[in-house]
């Protein structure tokens, strides 16, 4: 991955053309972020200009006044933006929705601005649409909802069953998870990246390691480079089976969603036997593995056994005209809206986005391992289903490649990043695209930390499949996203 990632300083008054110029090129903005180098304040703009061109990331100084939001151009950079205003303290002026987004309105102090005591910003006030009507009513749903769900709050302005305008209510239980990385060792860092979501812990262990070796320069043993694409392919198995349990429990299929909880856990039962836990949890460290790992003799039957059962269970759930009524035409997510908003992973490639970082910017084995990718242009809960089923099918061939290609050797090579020294890494998880940008101290530890999670770029996108929608479509719309809450507030 080493040289897959440029600085370039940039003036403040150069962004827009800069911006410009990306998105007229094929180019788009992946996030933005806010850190401190010497005391002074700084923005990041992580821009992809394309795929197999190298990741730029944009490093302005912010002067007392504040930025320019750029959200009117790239409306993604919008909850970045607010999520800096309210972390860290920085204006970006003229933004369309100067609202707090992670904080409550009203008076606060920053969390991340360093020595911030004393210092009070006054937000906005929050802004609710503009519904207005004698039958229009009201709804608030959450945060406490049925089952085992994450906390989060829905406000729905309706008609009957017509939902005229929807707005999440998100970050309830923010955990500051980036701020715990401050002060770390590189090696203790890769703990915290572990439980930022458990759902994906894996995917986040590796875009952190990679992170780290960029900032050290460092390439992992061929071994640990095979072992890392097929329990991320394990990973992405189990996830998927989760959610067409979800979806088929959504759409009122009960044998549907516990045959697919029953193919999660047989996957995950494979992966603790050879690992030694269910979740790929404490195996990496930056330069390779902690330890090498051995397959059990069966693996490879065991494996041919649930890529079995998942095809007849996928081919039984397309073959159920109720589930397949339910999904179509439901919660249509249009190719502009997904590009604009920031949508990433089986949700944009469901919009027919192709882009996918496997193959766009190879990492781990998976210059060896391409994937085919999977896209379908409806934009609908149908499509983002049928993408999902086909990368379900291509894992399974992806695992028995990476099989062949676990050839002898050492699993770890030495990592060491030099003080103030920056890293990039980025995973294509089983929802998206998850990049981790560090900074290294002058004791080398971790400075900064920033996470761009799929979660969060797909809760952006999401709203904008509601308004104008059936309530009765709106809990198989939530489900075909397969949208994390504690992946959005990290």
């Amino acid at each position: 991955m080493s040289g897959q990632v440029q600085m370039r300083p940039m003036l403040v008054d150069d962004l827009p053309t800069a911006l410009n110029t990306l998105l007229a090129t094929g180019g788009r903005m992946q996030m933005a972020y806010a850190w401190f180098r010497d005391g002074q304040p700084q923005v990041c703009y992580l821009a992809a200009p394309g795929a197999g061109q190298a990741f730029e990331c944009w490093s302005v100084a912010v002067p007392a006044e504040g930025l320019p939001s750029l959200a009117p151009i790239a409306p993604l950079l919008g909850w970045y933006e607010r999520e800096i205003q309210d972390l860290v303290g920085i204006v970006f002026r003229n933004h369309p929705e100067p609202h707090p987004l992670v904080l409550e309105r009203g008076e606060h102090t920053p969390p991340l601005l360093p020595g911030a005591e004393g210092v009070v910003t006054t937000t906005a006030p929050h802004a609710l649409p503009e519904v207005e009507g004698e039958d229009i009513q009201e709804l608030d749903f959450g945060p406490v909802r049925a089952d085992v769900l994450e906390s989060a709050q829905f406000r729905f302005f309706y008609i009957g069953e017509r939902i005229l305008r929807y707005q999440p209510r998100l970050f309830l239980k923010h955990r500051g998870m980036e701020r715990r990385f401050q002060g770390l060792t590189p090696e203790a860092g890769v703990v915290v990246a572990e439980r930022v979501s458990a759902t994906a812990s894996l995917a986040h262990a590796l875009a952190y390691c990679q992170a780290i070796e960029d900032a050290a320069d460092c390439e992992p043993p061929p071994r640990a480079q095979a072992w890392r694409c097929l329990l991320a392919e394990l990973e992405r198995i189990y996830n998927h089976l989760h959610y067409f349990g979800h979806l088929a429990d959504a759409t009122t299929l009960k044998v549907g969603q516990a045959q697919g909880r029953w193919l999660e856990e047989q996957t995950k039962q494979l992966l603790a036997r050879v690992c030694g836990s269910r979740l790929p949890m404490n195996l990496l460290t930056p330069g390779g593995l902690r330890r090498d790992l051995l397959l059990p003799d069966d693996f490879a039957g065991q494996l041919a056994a649930i890529e079995k059962e998942t095809r007849h269970y996928l081919d039984m759930l397309s073959d159920t005209s109720s589930y397949i009524d339910r999904l179509q035409a439901t919660g249509v997510l249009s190719q502009q809206v997904a590009f604009d908003k920031g949508a990433t992973g089986p949700i944009e490639r469901a919009s027919g986005l192709d882009r996918d970082l496997r193959r766009d910017h190879p990492y781990a084995d998976y210059a060896a391992l391409v994937p085919e990718i999977a896209l379908r242009e409806a934009g609908d809960a149908l499509a983002r289903a049928e993408v999902r089923a086909d990368e379900l099918r291509q894992s399974f061939a992806l695992v028995k490649g990476a099989v062949d290609r676990l050839g002898a050797g050492e699993v770890c090579h030495p990592c060491a990043p030099e003080p103030g020294s920056f890293g990039l890494g980025w995973a294509e998880s089983p929802r998206g695209s998850l990049f981790y940008a560090v900074s290294l101290d002058t004791q080398a530890h971790l400075a900064w930390a920033k996470i761009k999670s799929p979660s969060y770029s797909n809760w952006r996108v999401f709203p904008f499949t509601v308004h104008d929608t059936n309530m009765m479509d709106y809990a198989i719309n939530e489900a075909s996203f397969g949208l994390s809450v504690a992946g959005c507030d990290r």
